[in-house]
């Protein structure tokens, strides 16, 4: 591991390289190597302050695993992409060494909340989708229930539900009448609503498909639509802090349940404006603000007293962190799948447009211009 750290390290002191890549667009492979560099840095902090990160903090950066593990996979097939499939496949086995270390500590800090959700950071649960579909904006709610339209014990209850992780032994793929309406409801949005997605997609990584799971995909259809409107506003209002989590959290969910309209360019460049060039990390714009390393922020309005976000004295933020690292590991990933060099022999099945044609997607995305079905 400190082996690992001082390339790193030295790597990152090194002043940046034009691509050799001979890609048709060589900005892709500048743009790879951007994400990569910035996910190392990420990565770093993650070491640095691995005994203060929460579960939540450790699930994003599991996701980025299995996002690195898929990228290096469509790339090492092809020699001239190997130097970039290089650095995944090593930054993917760091990120495996550190969260199974990341348990001691979590054990350590609160062990019935990782009895609860400890599927959410093995190793299998977290699956990438294969085939893309985009948002339809006449699924955005003409309304919005309050922001604090449920709370998060019963969203958490329901997640543990969903899990089967709860102290009654139950098998996983419960739903109780209360989830049921809870995880339905409409009009939701903020924390809310990206927790509506989660409970749907967690089902999918389960494999629950029995009663309502047989309409999963229409729940997160209508859910990643209105968190589709909601990153526009927050873009609208110069991403303003603390929505940025709320932004990053949109892309990182929708993005694993297939949605590639999420995956932005101009999303992308925010996202990486937002990396503390020297922690590595995300969080508070402003770091001078005076607090205690580790005292509690409200993030949002799902966080809980054990959830809890933990604000650092330069900013930096796990929760922040983490939904980036997630959301950028997302960034990385389509782009290794659906470039003409990947060793893929031609776009995929296509289907319909999206509504959204406010701006340009990920390159060869774009150029696909029409996804495909989710498969289950």
């Amino acid at each position: 591991m400190a082996r690992f750290r001082l390339f790193l390290l030295l790597l990152l002191a090194l002043p940046p390289q034009p691509s050799s890549l001979p890609w048709p667009d060589t900005a892709q492979g500048t743009m790879a190597g951007l994400i990569l560099t910035a996910l190392e840095k990420a990565t770093l902090f993650l070491e640095d302050r691995l005994p203060a990160i929460n579960l939540d903090g450790a699930v994003g950066f599991q996701v980025l695993e299995v996002q690195l593990k898929g990228v290096h996979e469509k790339w090492a097939s092809n020699p001239l992409l190997q130097p970039l499939s290089f650095r995944a496949e090593q930054l993917a086995k760091t990120l495996s060494a550190l969260l199974q270390k990341s348990i001691f500590y979590l054990k350590q800090s609160d062990p019935t909340y990782l009895r609860e959700f400890q599927p959410s950071i093995q190793p299998g649960f977290w699956k990438l989708p294969h085939a893309w579909r985009r948002t339809n904006a006449s699924l955005v709610y003409p309304w919005l229930e309050p922001l604090d339209s449920f709370s998060e014990e019963s969203s958490d209850a329901c997640l543990v539900q969903l899990l089967g992780t709860g102290t009654d032994s139950s098998q996983p793929c419960r739903l109780s009448n209360f989830c049921r309406t809870l995880m339905t409801k409409a009009g939701c949005s903020g924390y809310s609503l990206s927790h509506q997605l989660l409970f749907f997609l967690w089902a999918r990584m389960q494999g629950c498909t029995q009663g309502l799971f047989h309409q999963s995909q229409h729940y997160m259809d209508v859910f990643c639509a209105n968190m589709m409107e909601l990153n526009r506003r927050a873009e609208a209002m110069g991403y303003t802090y603390p929505t940025q989590d709320l932004f990053m959290e949109n892309i990182m969910f929708c993005g694993m349940a297939g949605f590639s309209d999420f995956y932005k360019l101009h999303w992308l460049e925010a996202i990486l404006s937002w990396q503390k060039p020297l922690a590595g990390c995300f969080g508070k714009p402003d770091a001078k603000r005076e607090l205690l390393e580790g005292t509690p922020h409200r993030q949002g309005i799902l966080r809980r007293i054990r959830r809890w976000e933990k604000l650092f004295t330069d900013g930096c933020s796990c929760h922040n962190t983490a939904t980036a690292v997630a959301a950028l590991g997302g960034f990385l990933y389509i782009l290794a799948e659906y470039h003409p060099d990947n060793g893929e022999p031609h776009p995929p099945t296509q289907s319909p447009e999206s509504d959204y044609q406010d701006g340009a997607t990920m390159p060869e995305v774009q150029r696909i211009g029409r996804p495909l079905r989710v498969s289950s």
